[in-house]
């Protein structure tokens, strides 16, 4: 087949540095403490997770308001984390065992401490003014316009100094650049220069469709909704038509340094809007977060996935995730009362299917959202809002890697409290276990690397509209693949809408003890949650 990048090959894992590991004892994880547990990420052997790249929350400087997506310095480490040395040791380890580095950038917006808004803010003459976005008062007095602020209150913050109001989408520490400034914006590309220079594979770009907003700054439209930035129709401070020059600026400087990528957040993602901004040319991915906020449902997922490949772009991709550090742990959403099983279920879907899969650091071992008392929220939204909300500070939970005390995280008091479950779901618990979370992930990674059709081939869902199993096949030049998935509780005939190919079908990988073989242009019999990969002969 053509050669495909590796964005398109690799499975990507999500590190949210503060709780994946603490060298130094302070109980915030660090980056000596990533490099201490790359083996764990991959050693080369199928004894590690297997994964090809990760994604590093943001490292930079930052005074935390928004741990760590309020920047203020693009181009350095901030002393919490290490510094710029332990980052190179770190990007050069990870590359030797094959491991790329993704950095994610936060230029939608700074933190107020940032040496460009500093300067911006001392007055209405500064050189970097309209770095920023400023405004005066309404005539008569008021606020520019009706935006408010995702974490709650209205978008715009009185400067009494300057008599003027700045914008910000999310905190007041983090206020707005301007991406209609030419310096600015050539600012923020050399960072990104910064980066690739010192060998990063990569960039997760922050909520990047909202660089631009409205130039006329228009009044957003009222929706329903239960808070005030979910009761406005966000038309004018996103998804402005000049966001596609800066992609395609960013994909250019990108290919002057080789295989080198861009994953997008985009803000109320739809796949025909991930589909838009990641065609060629502009973003190599834009993640579909569509699995984040389906019913456990066969159906649900099997229209997600279609709804994906019918909204791509002729040479798009497609990038599927269901955890992350912004919503509630796979795991725990679908956990139930069978929750090994399930995560089992979900882990199979998301890396047999066709596209990019990203890992949320301690997927691999089906870890669960944390329980946060009131006094130990750490989160802004989640203290605002309390109780109607908790904030994310569940999903970013220390990495449990053993029994001991302090779960093999740190040695010091953890920035978060452990999951009360850490004695038994932790990685030296689950290394070992053939039947554990752990093992199956591993598995079906190698299994994905050892197979064409897994990693590039087309998709081909057998049941049409699917009740409580989901079986498609995966096919390349040379070699194809049936993967079948059972979401419930009981065991189920698959029937199928189209007769199977015929073929001597070898079973790859079951979550069973043994599999029942396709039935010759039938269905296939599934047991309980069962998952079941065969290869055609």
């Amino acid at each position: 087949m053509t050669p495909t990048p590796w964005w398109q090959d690799g499975v990507i894992y999500q590190i949210y540095p503060r709780s994946f590991a603490d060298a130094d004892g302070d109980g915030v994880g660090d980056l000596r403490g990533i490099l201490a547990h790359l083996d764990h990420l991959n050693d080369g052997t199928p004894r590690s997770l297997g994964v090809d790249a990760i994604w590093l929350s943001p490292v930079y400087p930052s005074p935390g308001y928004d741990f760590g997506y309020d920047v203020a310095d693009y181009c350095n480490i901030d002393p919490l984390f290490g510094s710029l040395a332990d980052f190179d040791r770190l990007v050069n380890e990870a590359h030797r065992r094959g491991i790329r580095v993704i950095m994610d950038m936060v230029v939608n917006h700074s933190s107020h401490e940032h040496p460009w808004f500093v300067e911006s803010r001392a007055s209405r003459g500064s050189p970097k003014r309209d770095w920023y976005l400023w405004r005066d008062p309404r005539p008569g007095g008021g606020l520019p316009n009706n935006w408010e602020a995702v974490f709650g209150g209205r978008a715009w913050q009185w400067d009494e100094a300057s008599r003027q109001y700045y914008y910000h989408m999310f905190l007041k520490e983090q206020p707005d650049l301007n991406w209609r400034n030419p310096e600015a914006r050539r600012a923020v590309m050399q960072a990104f220069r910064f980066w690739l220079e010192r060998g990063v594979d990569g960039f997760r770009l922050d909520v990047v469709n909202a660089y631009f907003k409205d130039a006329g700054l228009r009044n957003n439209p009222p929706r329903l909704g239960l808070r005030g930035y979910e009761r406005q129709a966000h038309v004018f401070d996103m998804d402005q038509p000049e966001l596609l020059d800066v992609y395609r600026e960013l994909h250019e400087l990108l290919e002057e340094f080789g295989e080198r990528m861009a994953v997008g957040e985009v803000m109320h993602e739809t796949p025909e809007k991930a589909a838009r901004y990641s065609a060629p040319g502009l973003l190599s991915l834009a993640f579909n977060f569509e699995f984040t906020h389906q019913p456990w449902a066969a159906s649900a997922f099997q229209r997600a996935v279609t709804r994906c490949e019918a909204a791509l772009a002729t040479g798009g991709w497609p990038c599927y995730v269901l955890s992350n550090h912004d919503v509630s742990r796979h795991a725990s959403r679908y956990g139930a009362r069978h929750a090994v099983e399930r995560a089992k279920v979900a882990a199979a879907l998301l890396l047999t299917l066709r596209g990019t899969p990203f890992l949320y650091y301690g997927e691999e071992i089906g870890m669960r959202n944390g329980r946060i008392r009131r006094e130990e929220i750490q989160d802004p939204p989640g203290k605002r809002y309390w109780p109607l909300y908790g904030g994310r500070d569940p999903e970013r939970t220390p990495m449990p890697w053993s029994a001991e005390a302090g779960a093999g995280f740190t040695h010091g008091r953890p920035w978060l409290p452990l999951n009360r479950d850490f004695r038994e779901v932790n990685v030296a618990a689950q290394r070992d276990d053939p039947h554990s979370v752990f093992s199956f992930y591993r598995q079906l990674i190698w299994l994905r690397k050892a197979s064409v059709a897994l990693r590039r081939g087309s998709y081909r869902p057998l049941i049409r509209t699917p009740r409580r199993a989901q079986v498609y096949l995966r096919e390349a030049p040379g070699q194809r693949m049936l993967v079948a998935l059972n979401f419930s509780a009981q065991p189920v005939l698959a029937a199928f809408d189209e007769p199977l190919p015929r073929a001597a079908w070898r079973l790859r990988l079951c979550t069973h003890a043994a599999a029942h073989e396709p039935l010759q242009g039938g269905g296939i019999h599934l047991r309980p949650y069962e998952v079941c990969i065969f290869e055609a002969e």
